[in-house]
C-alpha cells in the first residue's frame, strides 16, 4: 500500500508539474506579447515623426517673395495662369505672337495706332460691303453679320479692381510723403529713378512689350527650376539684408523721422 503511495507520489508531482509549466508558458507568451507591443509603440512613433519630418522640413524651405502657394495659385489660378504658365502652348504662344505683331507694327514699322485702326475698318466695311451686294447677282445669301454688344459686368469689374489698386498706391504714397516710413520712401524713390532711366531709353510700348515678354518667360522658368532659384534668392535676400543693416546703423539711424503712429480715430 505504501508503495502504491510512493509510486502515485511521482505522477502527482508530474501533473503539477505540466501545470505549472503551461500557467509558466502563458506567463512567458503574455510577457513576450507585452514585450512585442512595447517594442512596436515606440516603433510606430518612430514611424510618425519620420513622417513628419519630411512636411515639416517642407515647410522651412524659403520660397521667394515669401509665397507659401504655387505659382499658379499666385497667379490666380485661371485662364491668365494657364496663359502665363504655358498650360495651353498653343493660346500662349498665339497670344505672344499677337503681342510682337503689334510691336512690330507700331515700333518698327512705325504704324500709328489712330491710323490702324482706320485701314482695318474700311477695308472690312469694303468686303462686307460688296460682299452683300454681289449676293444679289450671284443669288446666295448675304453674309451674316452679328449683333455685338459689350456686356456691362465686365468692364465694371476691372473699373473696380483698378479704383482699388489706385486708392491703395495713392494711400501709400501719402504715407511715405508724411515721414513715417523711411524705407518704403527710399524703395519707391529707387524704383522710380530706375523707372525714369529705363523710359528715356525706350518709349512705352516698348517698355510695355517687354513686361509682357518677361511675364510670359520668368514665371515658367521660374516654376521649373524654382528648388535651385529659391537658394540662391534666399543667399541674396541675407547678404541684402545684413547690407541694409549696416547702412541703417551708419546713416539712416541718425535721419531723424517724424511721428510714428496718426491719432486714432474715432
Amino acid at each position: 500500500m505504501a508503495e502504491h503511495v510512493e509510486n502515485s507520489d511521482p505522477k502527482g508531482e508530474s501533473l503539477m508539474e505540466k501545470i505549472a509549466d503551461k500557467f509558466h508558458g502563458g506567463d512567458d507568451s503574455s510577457s513576450s506579447s507585452d514585450s512585442d507591443t512595447e517594442t512596436k509603440k515606440p516603433a510606430a512613433k518612430e514611424e510618425v515623426v519620420a513622417a513628419a519630418e519630411p512636411s515639416s522640413v517642407k515647410d522651412k524651405v524659403w520660397r521667394l517673395f515669401g509665397r507659401e502657394k504655387p505659382v499658379h495659385k499666385v497667379f490666380g489660378g485661371g485662364k491668365p495662369a494657364d496663359v502665363f504658365l504655358w498650360r495651353n502652348k498653343k493660346i500662349s504662344a498665339s497670344v505672344l505672337g499677337g503681342a510682337t505683331a503689334i510691336w512690330v507694327l507700331f515700333e518698327l514699322l512705325e504704324y500709328h495706332l489712330l491710323t490702324l485702326i482706320c485701314h482695318i475698318l474700311i477695308i472690312s466695311l469694303a468686303v462686307l460691303f460688296l460682299w452683300s451686294n454681289a449676293t444679289t447677282f450671284i443669288n446666295k445669301k448675304p453674309p451674316h453679320i452679328p449683333e455685338i454688344h459689350l456686356p456691362q459686368d465686365p468692364f465694371l469689374q476691372v473699373a473696380s479692381a483698378l479704383r482699388i489698386e489706385i486708392n491703395r498706391a495713392l494711400a501709400l504714397l501719402r504715407e511715405i510723403a508724411s515721414g513715417r516710413e523711411l524705407k518704403k520712401f527710399l524703395g519707391v524713390v529707387a524704383g522710380l529713378w530706375i523707372l525714369s532711366i529705363v523710359g528715356s531709353w525706350c518709349n512705352f510700348l516698348t517698355l510695355f512689350y517687354i513686361l509682357f515678354v518677361l511675364l510670359h518667360t520668368v514665371p515658367v522658368l521660374y516654376e521649373k527650376y524654382e528648388d535651385k532659384v529659391d537658394p540662391l534668392a534666399e543667399k541674396a535676400m541675407h547678404e541684402i539684408k545684413k547690407q541694409y543693416a549696416v547702412f541703417d546703423d551708419k546713416v539712416l539711424s541718425k535721419i531723424p523721422r517724424g511721428p510714428l503712429k496718426d491719432k486714432k480715430r474715432e
